[in-house]
């Protein structure tokens, strides 16, 4: 392992990030605890196989099993489905569930965990760039419901979550891009220098060089847009307050991935996020959206609204950061600086 990041909350340590050489360093990093069951993507079966040979070789593998994962699986029922596995291969109070997959599989599993007997400990092998940067760290877990995306779930804290980005060099391009949204999204977030480096590096990518020829680089970005999400969880685990900050773009994100389904049109996750941060940006600047949608699109993600503005309303006020008839919206001053503002849906929609 060659960094760790820490997320603590007043001096109390509640988990950390781990930068590793490959997926064999699951054996180090999970040294400290015993029994170790995997759950996995069945699209990831491959860094399954070798976390599971790593642990394997210490003896403290106990069980290993796949699951089939899409936004449209993403439900309790999958959630009682991981409950059952570990019920029924012995799985106790002091097991350790190692999820290895993208956001979905940790989304689900950490929430699984957190359930399963009241609670037994998890960590995470993130396999795709989106969740490596956003979802895999800061606790939050869950499941969509009734075609709302993670409506049901709770924050708690994994282990540790180990960062491979070799695991990258075999994700689809689509799903890369995908990640590219979240990445750019934490860097207009808090900036450290790393959002003009990031947007020039996508956009080599998606001009055709390999991630495996900029792998060091990219790593030292993803470990860079972890720090900055681990900084924010440690200062506000339960999104009280600067929390809130990480949704940008994603209050427009949830509403189009709804009407999406709704519809059967086939946009991702980090799709809509790229479409709502372009959105978000409109409110306040529209010469920052006109930067922001240029970036965007050298590094591949699509930025215009897939549907009328209008459509979204529905979906949106039935949003998780909806309060008192106003959304908690995420906005742009400039890159780096982002502030919170609260409004009604219908004053977001007519600024579009």
């Amino acid at each position: 392992m060659q960094d760790v990041i820490e997320i603590r909350e007043e001096g109390r340590l509640l988990s950390r990030v781990l930068s590793g050489a490959g997926v064999g360093d699951i054996a180090a990093a999970a040294a400290p605890y015993g029994r170790i069951w995997i759950v996995y993507d069945a699209n990831a079966a491959v860094h399954a196989r070798k976390a599971a040979q790593a642990l394997e070789a210490t003896g403290r593998l106990a069980a290993v099993g796949p699951i089939s994962v899409s936004e449209e699986g993403k439900t309790i029922q999958t959630v009682m489905d991981i409950e059952d596995w570990l019920l029924e291969s012995g799985a106790d109070r002091d097991a350790l569930l190692l999820a290895v997959g993208g956001g979905i599989t940790t989304d689900m599993a950490g929430f699984a965990a957190s359930i399963y007997k009241r609670g037994i400990r998890f960590a995470f092998i993130p396999t795709t760039l989106l969740a490596q940067v956003d979802a895999a760290i800061g606790g939050k877990t869950g499941v969509n419901f009734k075609s709302l995306k993670n409506m049901v779930g709770v924050i708690r804290q994994p282990e540790f979550t180990l960062i491979c980005p070799d695991v990258l060099e075999t994700l689809p391009a689509r799903d890369f891009r995908s990640g590219a949204a979240e990445l750019l999204k934490t860097f207009i977030i808090e900036d450290g220098g790393n959002y003009e480096k990031a947007v020039a590096l996508l956009g080599d990518i998606a001009a055709g060089a390999s991630i495996a020829s900029r792998s060091e680089e990219l790593r030292r970005l993803i470990f860079a847009a972890a720090a900055v999400k681990a900084g924010v969880v440690s200062r506000d685990q339960f999104e009280n307050g600067e929390r809130r900050k990480l949704n940008l773009g994603h209050t427009f994100a949830h509403a189009i991935e709804w009407l999406s389904r709704e519809q059967k049109r086939d946009i991702t996750h980090g799709e809509a996020v790229a479409i709502g941060i372009i959105a978000a940006a409109k409110l306040t600047d529209s010469s920052l959206a006109d930067k922001l949608r240029s970036d965007f699109e050298a590094a591949g993600l699509p930025t215009a609204l897939p549907f009328p503005a209008k459509s979204l309303e529905a979906a949106m006020l039935k949003d998780k950061k909806a309060e008192g008839g106003k959304v908690h919206f995420v906005l742009i001053r400039s890159i780096g600086d982002v502030f919170i503002e609260d409004m009604t849906v219908a004053e977001a929609i007519s600024k579009l």
